[in-house]
Order: structure tokens, then sequence, then C-alpha cells
């Protein structure tokens, strides 16, 4: 199965949730997913440093060892295609992206390898949450779910929204970046 494989070769981290639907065949999963791994430790084949880039919070459904639902944060969007590289051979033709860039100014949609990409600005909060506002899931619809199925519910979901955004290439959707600057004030004083 895709999500034991991605286990296997550490691929999952700060895994939320990660098992079966309630639909037979169908698999959810929560969590961070590595876009980058950490380069080997010295004299090690196996053990690595931490991964140089992640696909934050992110939130798939995978059917028939295929990823049908992508949701998730991506810190920049030069990201993007790196995620598209890694795992473009286990992404469905019919797959649903929708995904939080933090340095994008404006929601857009785009293409790579045959699969249109929603794109939305994020500030702050949990991806998860601006996730259910974004496609109108009401916490009543999560109520007694579990936690697989939630994922699911918000891949039904996904599957009617239409992201009110221009189709760019990658090129343009560039440019609209912008340098992120954190504020230095969050955090344990």
């Amino acid at each position: 199965m895709l999500l034991e494989t991605y286990q296997e070769k550490g691929l999952l981290t700060v895994t939320l949730v990660n098992g079966q639907t309630g639909d037979a065949g169908v698999y959810a999963y929560r969590g961070d997913l590595v876009l980058k791994e950490g380069t080997l430790r010295e004299g090690s084949t196996t053990d690595r440093k931490p991964p140089e880039a992640l696909f934050i919070h992110s939130a798939l459904i995978v059917e028939n060892d295929k990823i049908k639902f992508i949701n998730g944060l991506l810190p920049t969007l030069d990201l993007l295609p790196v995620f598209v590289e890694k795992y473009k051979a286990d992404i469905a033709p019919d797959a649903i992206a929708l995904i939080y860039v933090e340095n994008i100014s404006k929601a857009l949609k785009v293409e790579l390898e045959g699969i249109t990409y929603g794109l939305l600005p994020f500030k702050q909060g949990l991806v998860w949450n601006e996730l259910l506002e974004e496609l109108y899931i009401e916490k009543s619809e999560l109520k007694g779910q579990s936690a697989e199925d939630k994922v699911a519910i918000a891949y039904a979901a996904a599957k009617t929204y239409k992201i009110k955004a221009e189709l760019v290439s990658y090129e343009e959707a560039e440019t609209f970046t912008f340098v992120v600057v954190k504020d230095a004030s969050v955090g344990a004083i």
C-alpha cells in the first residue's frame, strides 16, 4: 500500500491520521510529507538528518494506490515542482489539489504534469481549519466521524469546489510571490 511504502521510506512525519476510511480500499493521511530528505549523517547509510523541506499539515486521500486528494501548506511556491517531481508517479490523473502557499499574494491555478493545482494564499492559522472554511464544511458535519472519514468528507466537498482563480503558467505564478517576513515576537518568552 502506498502510505505504508511512504512510511518505510521515511516520507511521513508528524503523523496525525494514517488509516482506512469507512470506504474499503480508501485511505486517509494527515501529517507532514517529506519533500527533500535530510542528508545522511557522517558514516551512516541509513541515518538521516531532519528533512530539508516538508509539505506541512498535508491531508491526502489514497485510493487504489493513487493519491486522489492533496491538501497542505507549502512555505514557498518553488516547492510545488519539488512535490510534483517527487510524487507525480503516485498522483491519480483526476486528483484534486488545493494547496496553501505562504508566499503568494492571490489565489491561482497552475497545471503541472497534467494536474491542476489550486493554490491559495496562507497567512496564519491551522491549515486544516482553513480548508474546512474554504470548503464550507461545518464542524457539525464532522461530529462523530473518524479522523480518516473527516479527510474523506473534505475530499468529497473538494470535488464540487470551484476555486476563484485564473489558470496561469508556473512562470506567471512566480510573479505573484513575495518574501515572507516572520514576526520574531511569536513563541516562548
